[in-house]
């Protein structure tokens, strides 16, 4: 199979005219029957590579998906675009059961959502041997490591699939995985020689704040205030805390509620529907709240509390800006988070091993909240991305540290973690640095390295802070599955043989940073009608999301109405180059927004804007009422042939016209018949001469406009 398949189902399903990074090369190796192993964030298009080559191939793809909300929400939306999906779960009746089933085996579906319980028990079996499959699909593939951060041991009952299915290609997806985990989910799917593909982690359009956890409350409500009437979710560490922060929040006036583990399923359900359908803004909920949301529209994420680690942090701010428009990350931190966490994972009945790898990544991510680095760069170097600037859309790059030439320091470290071997942890290589007289230090001979006692100009706190922007920055990692000792990356290497230079904050004691102050810009009259139209777009949604029972944003997202209002489509055809705007779409959304946008138009070229297209409606929407062509003139103070020429473009957009009253069809047919000699925009002059003036310009513009309507080239 050809990438051309692909890109057609791509535009006609979702409207979009590209793929994104990585996307077409991920589905091309399914086309090729190879196993694939997926590492994209959250946001990033992990279901497109999956679900296009199940729409294009033939047979059923079997995804498999961890959470029943989740499975609801990408059937609903592959419904929406009129792609045949459906799911498997404990909900479904035993006729509903049976009824998919049947659709199933004749053809009907192109995609089964299935939970990894249901996928191995005994009774789903014999209906996988019955049916076509193309491929099978799982995704947050984490959950198999048990390196990862949200191990599930159902998981690892998943390796049966490549012993009995092996011709079908296996795709294995994830949007959080250090490089130990990626090993672990490989080895655990026995996938065949997979062809790897990690896309950035970076997500730009997101802003990364930290602050301390001091008067958080009052700092949520300042920050809330700026955000009126967007979407967004709070993560606390406790159901209490869900519930307190919920009910303050609606005391003060904003649209919030609470979400765990322990509420009420019927409840849940509401509470993730309001959100899910705008009826509620906020949610303050326990990380049991988000994975299950395919919301596009959520435009911040706060963390009350510090999260247990960088791969949570980074896959639940992910859950912002989905949609590629900008959105806000505020973290919250303090020793006592640290310490309940501590508490709760030494007090859970984890194995010793599992106990000591959350502890390392907990203290990975206190590292994340202290550290004078660009929040971006320590993300993505955790995740083994090489990002070698500052982002300038986060805390740190906005309120930069004072800096120093960290580079005979970080030779010191690196020098002396080499010299040992690499066998040593933060600590133990502070002391071997500082000279310290610990035993273990004389036990492993560590005293005897020619850099015992190098680094003593430094405090033992201060050790730790450069070592941790060290870690940070790419130059060291933490080997987790060797006792967390730390390893010399390539980064490293460099500064210590080959000269290259490193930057490193001071490491003093750290004054309060100023809290970033907004930048107000002057909206240009552009900006402002497109946010004008923008929001009415919004509300003709909600409108249209509320008679027909869905989500907004499976009608269309906010980066699709973002598009709408700035490319303002006045006919079908200019809808369909709007991103996210397919044949389904058009056919079912289209002639409302058109509508929408046409009464935007209209007003505001009334009210003396310029508004592209908005004088050939003028002109249209009084012949529309019985005006003839010079009274328009007349009244608009234009020219009858500019009148001519704003109903040739409404023609051509698809209105009705009958245009024998200007142009006979035998005139049409001789003029353009003449225009393979010309090209687009076929200048009316040059055909006026080229018929010696036998056709007046009028003719010409009736005959042009009627060949772009006839070959699909309107507003060309």
């Amino acid at each position: 199979m050809t990438l051309d398949l692909a890109h057609k189902a791509l535009k006609k399903y979702f409207g979009y005219d590209q793929f994104r990074p990585l996307q077409a090369e991920i589905i091309q190796a399914v086309y090729d029957k190879r196993d694939v192993m997926v590492l994209m964030p959250t946001g990033g298009g992990k279901s497109i590579c999956y679900q296009i080559p199940a729409i294009t191939m033939d047979g059923v793809a079997v995804v498999v998906s961890p959470l029943i909300a989740l499975m609801k929400d990408q059937v609903e939306g592959l419904s929406a675009n009129g792609i045949p999906a459906a799911y498997i779960n404990s909900t479904l009746t035993g006729e509903q059961t049976r009824n998919v089933e049947n659709a199933l085996l004749a053809g009907y579906v192109k995609l089964l959502y299935v939970s990894p319980e249901k996928l191995v028990s005994q009774g789903f079996q014999p209906l996988l041997k019955r049916l076509k499959i193309n491929l099978f699909a799982i995704d947050e593939a984490h959950c198999i490591s048990a390196w990862g951060h949200d191990f599930r041991p159902e998981y690892t009952q998943l390796r049966f699939l490549k012993e009995q299915f092996p011709e079908q290609p296996l795709i294995a997806l994830t949007a959080t995985a250090d490089k130990l985990t990626r090993k672990d989910i490989i080895g655990q799917l026995h996938l065949q020689e997979p062809a790897t593909f990690i896309a950035s982690f970076d997500r730009p359009n997101i802003s990364l704040q930290v602050r301390p956890g001091q008067k958080r409350f009052e700092q949520i409500v300042d920050f809330l205030k700026k955000h009126q009437r967007q979407s967004g979710i709070i993560y606390c560490l406790s159901r209490k805390g869900c519930q307190d922060l919920a009910s303050k929040l609606v005391a003060k006036g904003f649209k919030a509620d609470y979400y765990h583990a322990e509420v009420p399923a019927a409840r849940r359900n509401k509470v993730q529907e309001d959100f899910t359908n705008d009826r509620t803004l906020i949610i303050c909920a326990t990380i049991a709240f988000g994975m299950g949301i395919d919301k596009s529209n959520v435009r911040f994420v706060i963390h009350y509390n510090l999260p247990r680690n960088l791969e949570g942090y980074y896959q639940e701010i992910g859950r912002a800006g989905r949609d590629g428009l900008p959105a806000e990350a505020l973290l919250f931190f303090s020793y006592a988070d640290v310490n309940s966490y501590r508490d709760m994972i030494e007090q859970s009945e984890a194995d010793e091993t599992q106990k000591a790898l959350k502890i390392a990544k907990l203290n990975r991510m206190f590292q994340f909240a202290e550290a004078p680095v660009c929040r971006r760069k320590t993300v993505l170097y955790y995740f083994g991305e090489s990002y070698d600037r500052n982002c300038g859309n986060c805390d740190v790059c906005q309120n930069p540290p004072q800096q120093f030439d960290g580079t005979v320091a970080a030779q010191k470290a690196l020098s002396a973690l080499t010299r040992t071997q690499e066998q040593v942890g933060m600590n133990l290589l502070v002391d071997i640095l500082r000279g310290s007289q610990r035993r273990e230090i004389f036990e492993q001979r560590f005293n005897e390295i020619k850099t015992y006692g190098a680094g003593r100009e430094y405090t033992f706190e201060d050790w730790q802070f450069l070592l941790s922007q060290m870690l940070h920055v790419g130059l060291i990692e933490i080997a987790y599955d060797d006792h967390s000792r730390l390893k010399v990356t390539d980064e490293g290497k460099k500064i210590l043989f080959e000269g290259k230079k490193v930057k490193l904050a001071l490491p003093v004691p750290k004054a309060k940073r100023a809290e970033r102050q907004p930048r107000f810009q002057e909206k240009t009259k552009g900006q402002e009608l497109k946010d004008e139209l923008f929001e009415r777009l919004k509300m003709l949604r909600r409108s249209l999301a509320q008679q027909q029972g869905v989500p907004p944003y499976l009608i269309f997202s906010d980066a699709t109405l973002d598009d709408m209002s700035q490319k303002r489509p006045l006919a079908d055809a200019d809808m369909l180059a709007v991103s996210g705007v397919g044949e389904r779409k058009l056919q079912l959304y289209g002639d409302a927004f058109i509508e929408e946008i046409r009464r935007f138009v209209l007003e505001k070229s009334g009210d003396g804007s310029r508004v592209a297209g908005g004088t050939q409606l003028q002109s249209w929407e009084m012949f529309k009422k019985g005006r003839s062509v010079e009274e328009i003139a007349a009244e608009r103070d234009i020219s009858p042939v500019t009148v001519i020429s704003h109903l040739a473009t409404m023609y051509e957009r698809g209105e009705l016209i009958d245009i024998d009253r200007w142009v006979s069809p035998e005139e049409v047919d001789i003029i353009q018949g003449a225009l393979g000699m010309f090209s687009e925009p076929y200048p009316q002059k040059e055909l006026f001469e080229h018929f010696e003036g036998r056709f007046s310009y009028d003719k010409i513009r009736w005959a042009v406009a009627d060949f772009r309507r006839q070959n699909g080239a309107a507003g060309a």
